[in-house]
């Protein structure tokens, strides 16, 4: 069985020992788009989101349905109402850096029509996988990400939403494990300054990437500032591992279950520099038949606060 921390309300903010949506630190989770779109405010709003990341459709079809009046109508009234913020997701079928041509294509027109969906609901990001070289080597597959993106940006002139690319855990053919991965891909587009990033914790340290204490944290930080990148972080995923530095492998934890730890999570969440970029968590839904998504966020709003947890044991909250 596992157990709920008992949260120190006296530790936190005012506004975060509610429920309900809107409060001032931006961590919130991936909701459920199931039995319509702005359910998925519903959902979030009952955790106590700040900001909730989606798919704007099934992600594992490339096609659906376009969006109706009154998906975007219905969309538009929760998010006023909940005060939630949206982030978009793309479909994992994409993968802009294959070498064969017609699944580029398709990948390209599967994108686009991302877009347009994103556009739609007014979601200022669209967090997007790099895609995979599937044996054609890095550097041809980073070219083709890099035409990809090209030919989307030069077809979607003038949207207002903003692409994210996601650093990856570098697994199989993965592309974008490396920060010089996303330098390329965000800088040397006909568009930068439509490009942001997203760091995923869980892939960044599967990579490579050691944060774990201070130190470390901070010449992570100073290398992706090296690189022009600090300042275009728009989307962070916190994921503990359950792999270990370097796995390579893609698999994510609860919040301080994992090979990652606590710390990293406390640094991330009063790091000044990460105040306003929203923070989603993609931590498996459950364990041992109990809901995590609000185990959680407790803890990192815990961890947010001056007297966050300092551990947790293998079956639940210390």
């Amino acid at each position: 069985m596992v157990h709920k921390k008992r949260i120190n309300l006296e530790c936190l903010p005012e506004e975060e020992t509610g429920v309900t949506g809107g409060s001032s630190l931006l961590v919130g989770a991936h909701m459920s788009i199931e039995g319509g779109l702005h359910l998925a405010f519903r959902r979030g709003e009952a955790l106590g989101c700040a900001v909730i990341q989606i798919f704007t459709k099934n992600a594992s079809q490339w096609k659906t349905a376009p969006l109706s009046e009154a998906d975007v109508r219905q969309f538009a009234h929760e998010r006023e109402r909940t005060g939630i913020e949206v982030i978009a997701h793309d479909a994992y079928l994409i993968n802009l850096g294959s070498p064969d041509r017609g699944l580029r294509r398709k990948s390209r027109e599967a994108f686009i029509e991302e877009m347009e969906r994103a556009e739609l609901l007014d979601a200022p990001y669209l967090v997007m996988h790099p895609g995979a070289h599937k044996g054609s080597g890095e550097d041809n597959g980073l070219a083709a990400v890099l035409r990809s993106l090209n030919q989307i940006l030069r077809d979607t002139a003038g949207f207002r939403v903003q692409i994210v690319v996601e650093n990856t855990a570098g697994q199989g053919t993965s592309l974008g494990y490396s920060f010089e991965h996303l330098r390329r891909l965000s800088h040397d587009t006909v568009a930068p300054e439509r490009i942001g990033i997203c760091i995923d914790t869980c892939h960044a340290f599967a990579a490579g990437y050691d944060f774990r204490d201070r130190n470390a944290y901070e010449r992570m930080l100073e290398e992706l500032d090296r690189l022009g990148l600090l300042d275009r972080i728009k989307v962070l995923h916190l994921n503990d591992s359950k792999k270990g530095l370097g796995s390579r492998v893609d698999r994510h934890e609860h919040i301080g279950l994992g090979m990652i730890g606590l710390e990293p999570f406390r640094m991330i969440l009063t790091d000044s520099r990460f105040i306003s970029v929203p923070k989603i968590l993609e931590t498996p839904k459950t364990l041992e038949g109990q809901d995590m998504d609000s185990v959680n966020l407790s803890v990192l709003r815990e961890l947010a606060s001056e007297c966050g947890p300092s551990s947790r044991d293998s079956t639940g909250l210390a």
